[in-house]
């Protein structure tokens, strides 16, 4: 690439930091890169890597071929990192090298996925997943006191399983499932442990399972400790948030509803926040009372625009639940022919975590309806539907 290429392009990422009314620390701050690497790639003295351009677009809203048009995106480099992440798991059980990074610096690295994993940005984390799980498999296998290393295990995992979830990669987020339960129990973390039952949900999501998913998660509650601070309040509260959802997905408002009173009581014993990685609070209860109406249909659309009147979640939220949040609403907005205002959740959603909004199958749906009735700006529209791969 050329230091003409260079020079454009950080041209064009400081004019739309500028459009969007951001410092290059804002910048910096929401694409996790460093201050330094923001102002040498404005520039023009740096080229971003293709992680890089994409922290740029998601901190900036935009789509990255907006700032880069030969850029091939983050479905591609997922898709390609696919195997590799199998194959780091297939010696789970027998490392065939000693452990290249210590304890600490694999718990730093872990970290860095859990914040990626919030932020949507998949990308990063398929890039450097196959390396991470065979470190903290061998660091696990080699390990004397096993506690922390099967803790990075399993929250790595989780992180690596986002991505092969979202990307439909379903047996292989099956195995990373299995690869959590099978070592949660050497953390001797019951916290951590109810975190991995709240993931094996997707499991129950897949296969329509939706009666053995409530059953798992109610026993995931029984097992769970008590809620006697905002730890083991927010464990629970997750679990009966998941429940409700699965709930109204097998279309039992009853079960649902009942699920979301619990976490709505023991959200009150939290403060928002992300808890073993896992956004809990008033807010994300709230989102789920909207995302439970929409999993029940529409003849409950009414409870889907109560929950989301004159209401949106703030930036106090990870990125992929707000984006959630919109792509919900759209669901229900286009249910109500409200087709400019669906289309407008939807562009929200795109505007807060692109590749989480992009890799939703109801982004998809929901596109490609308002498409086919086009009530809505028609170019404008199909450029969206062509970018989710609605048509």
């Amino acid at each position: 690439m050329t230091a003409l290429d260079a020079a454009a392009l950080g041209k064009r990422i400081a004019a739309v930091r500028k459009a969007k009314r951001l410092k290059q620390t804002d910048l910096a701050r929401a694409s996790f890169v460093s201050l330094p690497m923001v102002k040498a790639v404005e520039q023009g003295k740096r080229y971003p890597s293709d992680t890089t351009l994409e922290g740029f677009a998601a901190a900036l809203g935009v789509d990255p071929t907006l700032l880069l048009s030969t850029h091939t995106g983050t479905e591609t480099r997922v898709h390609a990192a696919l195997p590799a992440i199998s194959a780091s798991l297939a010696t789970y059980d027998m490392p065939v090298a000693s452990p290249r990074r210590s304890l600490d610096e694999l718990r730093t690295a872990v970290t860095e996925t859990v914040h990626w994993r919030l932020a949507a940005q998949y990308g990063r984390i398929a890039q450097h997943a196959p390396a991470l799980l065979v470190d903290v498999l061998t660091a696990f296998q080699t390990a004397q006191d096993k506690r922390t290393a099967a803790r990075l295990v399993v929250t790595a995992a989780r992180s690596v399983d986002a991505v092969a979830y979202k990307y439909g990669a379903r047996d292989l987020s099956a195995r990373l499932v299995d690869l959590m339960r099978s070592t949660v129990a050497y953390a001797e973390d019951p916290l951590l442990s109810a975190s991995v039952a709240y993931v094996r949900t997707e499991v129950f999501f897949s296969a329509r399972a939706h009666t053995a998913g409530i059953r798992a998660l109610e026993a995931a509650v029984d097992a769970a400790p008590a809620a006697t601070d905002e730890n083991t309040a927010a464990a629970l509260g997750a679990l009966h948030m998941r429940a409700a959802v699965i709930a109204g997905r097998g279309g039992d408002a009853e079960t649902a509803n009942s699920h979301l009173a619990h976490a709505r009581r023991l959200s009150e014993q939290t403060r928002e926040g992300a808890y073993l990685g896992t956004a809990f609070g008033p807010e994300c209860v709230r989102i789920h009372e909207l995302s439970v109406a929409v999993s029940l249909g529409q003849d409950h659309i009414d409870g889907a625009f109560a929950a989301a009147h004159e209401w949106s979640p703030s930036h106090a939220l990870p990125a992929e639940r707000r984006s959630g949040f919109w792509i919900e609403l759209a669901r229900a907005q286009m249910w109500a022919s409200r087709f400019d205002d669906a289309f407008a959740s939807l562009q929200a959603a795109r505007s807060i975590a692109p590749q989480h909004t992009r890799e939703h199958p109801w982004t998809r749906e929901t596109s490609a309806t308002l498409l086919r009735l086009r009530r809505v700006d028609e170019e404008s529209l199909h450029h969206f539907a062509n970018w989710v791969g609605a048509i």
